[in-house]
């Protein structure tokens, strides 16, 4: 779908149609105002006389720097996309009978799938007459999201799909910044008492 060119979308000075509109904003006595005056305010002010809700009865128009204006726009239409960040999904597979060597693997990868900010899909396959064992692929799952409860969010139950059972665990905000206090907290704890400490106790005695 084509983006609609935001110098377009706003009818400014003679291209107002209108024969009276509503001036709004600081730089204006705000009221309703014949096309010719309201022109004639805005030429005497410098600036263009934009039209910004022309299905209003009548239009309502700002008196405005119109490049300036669909500068900011533009601006701000650049933020707002920057923002809408793509949401990436990771899959992460199991077999019901998983041993503990292979599952931590995995289980360290989602962790770092969901501190980077993506989405883990993490499911079951259960091959021929393996399924058989669901109860057991269920359990397999709820530990999963249960050992990555700090760094994700279970978004749904264990869901049967065919021979898939599948989970969602969206990231948590912050969880990556939470690891990682705790892996610095845990490795001062690992190196002795912290020098501050030290000091404190010296002056104690």
């Amino acid at each position: 779908m084509k983006t609609e060119n935001p110098k377009e979308q706003y009818r400014t000075n003679e291209r107002v149609r209108a024969r009276e509109v509503r001036l709004v904003g600081d730089n204006v006595e705000q009221g309703v105002y014949p096309i010719s005056q309201a022109l004639k305010i805005a030429e005497e002010q410098g600036l263009d006389l934009v039209e910004i809700s022309p299905n209003a009865a009548p239009p309502v128009c700002r008196v405005i720097d119109y490049q300036k204006f669909l500068y900011q726009l533009r601006k701000k239409q650049k933020e707002q996309k920057a923002k809408s960040v793509k949401v990436v999904v990771k899959e992460i597979r199991f077999g019901p009978q998983t041993d503990d060597h292979d599952y931590n693997f995995k289980l360290k990868h989602a962790k770092g799938f969901l501190e980077e900010g993506s989405k883990v899909k993490a499911y079951v396959f259960f091959k021929g007459r393996s399924i058989l064992f669901k109860e057991q692929g269920e359990v397999l799952l709820l530990r999963f999201a249960s050992d990555l409860e700090e760094f994700g969010k279970l978004e749904q139950m264990p869901v049967l799909e065919g021979k898939r059972m599948t989970i969602m665990i969206s990231p948590k905000k912050g969880a990556g910044t939470s690891a990682a206090k705790k892996q610095a907290a845990q490795k001062a704890k690992a190196e002795g008492t912290p020098r501050e400490d030290v000091a404190n106790d010296n002056d104690n005695e």
